[in-house]
């Protein structure tokens, strides 16, 4: 098939241009003819909260990636959408993540769709976004309105899309794995890296900085007196997006200044393998969630986990499997955080992440989008 994916991709950087470009390769590894279509302009400077929306890393080397849609240009939308009807392929795939592209996003597929050949599929982060804003329903059921068939990656995006629309086709399929950044390290090695100590449980919160992935309650329950801070290393490695003097007013309130570990600058593709293999624990303290791209980087490196009950997190996370599902509560979070910390060098969970992982193949997802039969009413 001729397939163009729309959306986020090199050079920005982050977890929405790793999926589409992950995508591709597995498109294109199956016999497929595959391009990206991305960005000039994905967000105006003053609505991107954080240093810079751009990767320092090399290009890929396997994939045709053609810069050409502006997110806030009308014109550029009337552009995209004729020369994609032009390139006439059978499948326009789209990732959605949030309502602020449904003009852009929904208006290029209406108007690639006249060729009456391209059909359009939505891979769906999210309907509704985590940090809602005015008018998002609005713009959520413009672009809903512009796709044939969609692609949710958990239950609860799925029922989200349904107060949307009621009858078009959509697939339910995990997030797979994120397999694109190289095989674990050696965890000495790895900690070398980072300088931490071999002796210590090293505690991972990865990925940017929001207000609803919970970071303050995973400080309050590290500040949780049973826990050993001697023992135990809090390492916090990812950009912040918003509210950073909160998160420091909150560690000396809670008495942990010098006691956790900051790493707050964008974590490159290419120093990922080195803080999930130095990890212990990968922990999500999610207040709201749909799913999450770290829980597939921590099944690539067969990583155990911390997630709360939100969302689709604990449909991927086993409780008692591959790590724990708490409640979003710092003491639930705490309780739990101690039961690993008691033998933090145990397989207790290998076995569970190691069969688990094999639901997440990029096969799947393909498969999803692409057949008919895999679909659901």
């Amino acid at each position: 098939m001729k397939i163009v994916i729309l959306g986020t991709a090199y050079p920005y950087r982050g977890g929405l241009s790793a999926f589409n470009e992950r995508l591709a390769s597995e498109f294109i590894k199956e016999g497929h003819d595959v391009e990206i279509l991305t960005f000039t302009l994905q967000y105006p400077s003053f609505l991107f909260p954080g240093k810079t929306q751009y990767s320092e890393e090399p290009a890929p080397s396997n994939l045709k990636i053609t810069r050409v849609m502006n997110s806030v240009n009308p014109f550029s939308w009337l552009h995209v959408g004729r020369m994609i009807r032009r390139m006439n392929p059978d499948l326009l795939v789209i990732k959605f993540w949030i309502p602020l592209m449904s003009p852009c996003l929904g208006t290029i597929a209406r108007i690639a769709k006249r060729n009456n050949k391209t059909k359009v599929v939505s891979v769906l982060d999210n309907v509704i976004p985590h940090e809602k804003r005015p008018l998002d329903k609005l713009l959520v059921r413009y672009f809903v309105n512009s796709i044939d068939r969609f692609v949710a990656m958990s239950d609860s995006v799925l029922s989200d899309l349904r107060f949307f629309v009621k009858h078009k086709s959509a697939a339910l399929c995990p997030h797979p794995l994120y397999d694109n950044f190289g095989a674990a390290l050696p965890k000495a090695e790895a900690r070398k890296k980072l300088n931490i100590p071999n002796k210590q449980t090293m505690l991972l919160f990865f990925g940017f900085i929001r207000d609803y992935k919970g970071l303050d309650l995973l400080m309050e329950a590290y500040a949780d007196n049973r826990i050993d801070k001697s023992k135990v290393r809090l390492v916090i490695a990812g950009e912040y997006y918003n509210n950073k003097d909160k998160y420091i007013e909150l560690e000396t309130a809670l008495g942990l200044k010098g006691l956790i570990d900051w790493r707050t600058e964008f974590i490159p593709d290419s120093e990922v393998a080195i803080y999930f293999s130095a990890a212990d624990l990968i922990v999500q303290p999610y207040k709201s969630a749909t799913q999450s791209g770290v829980t597939q980087i921590a099944y690539h490196f067969e990583k155990p986990m911390l997630v709360t009950n939100v969302g689709g997190l604990a449909e991927i996370v086993p409780n008692g499997k591959v790590g724990y599902v708490t409640e979003v509560d710092a003491t639930s979070i705490a309780d739990a955080l101690i039961d690993f910390c008691s033998n933090p060098n145990s397989n207790r969970f290998k076995e569970g992440i190691q069969k688990e992982k094999k639901k997440y193949a990029w096969s799947r997802m393909t498969a999803a989008i692409i057949a008919q039969e895999n679909t659901q009413q």
